[in-house]
């Protein structure tokens, strides 16, 4: 049995970064990959900057949401296949076990909403990290691990591990 690989971004108020990657690669490969995000402490909304990158080349910005990364914890939570911390905050060690033992990785990129920026500072910050997201996630789904359907956890005869392996060059 296939089925699509289960992708959950991280980043602690899950209202920029890990937004982007989630919709961009619910956009550009969504029939191979049911993507998620999350933060540690969720903002209200979604950032008005990250909708603006956003909103030229996405289908459906109302998907798009803050969540707890608690609701993926749970053993109701659907099992990840892959977790991706896009803020140092949430790295492994700090983030909660997830049902599955998914494979754990980080991709770093600058925080647009860190302090001291001026707002065109703020602006050109979130147009460089969306490039710089779309470009790693594009990288991401092209991988020859990533290309072909998923096998279903319940036929898997060897358990999913934590291993360190590169996902994605920088």
């Amino acid at each position: 049995m296939t089925s699509k690989y289960k992708v959950l971004f991280l980043c602690r108020e899950n209202s920029a970064r890990s937004i982007i990657a989630e919709a961009l690669l619910r956009e550009l490969a969504g029939h191979r990959f049911e993507v998620f995000s999350a933060g540690s402490d969720p903002a209200a909304r979604v950032h008005a900057l990250a909708l603006a990158q956003l909103r030229p080349g996405i289908s459906d910005l109302g998907l798009l949401a803050p969540k707890s990364w608690l609701e993926f914890t749970g053993e109701w939570a659907p099992h990840m296949d892959l977790i991706v911390a896009l803020d140092a905050r949430v790295a492994e060690y700090h983030a909660p076990d997830f049902p599955g033992k998914p494979l754990f990785v980080q991709w770093d990129f600058a925080d647009p909403l860190a302090e001291g920026m001026t707002p065109d500072e703020r602006g050109r910050s979130f147009e460089k990290v969306f490039w710089q997201i779309v470009r790693r996630v594009t990288l991401f789904m092209e991988l020859p691990r990533y290309t072909t359907p998923a096998v279903s956890h319940a036929t898997t005869a060897e358990p999913a591990t934590r291993e360190r392996d590169i996902v994605c060059p920088g």
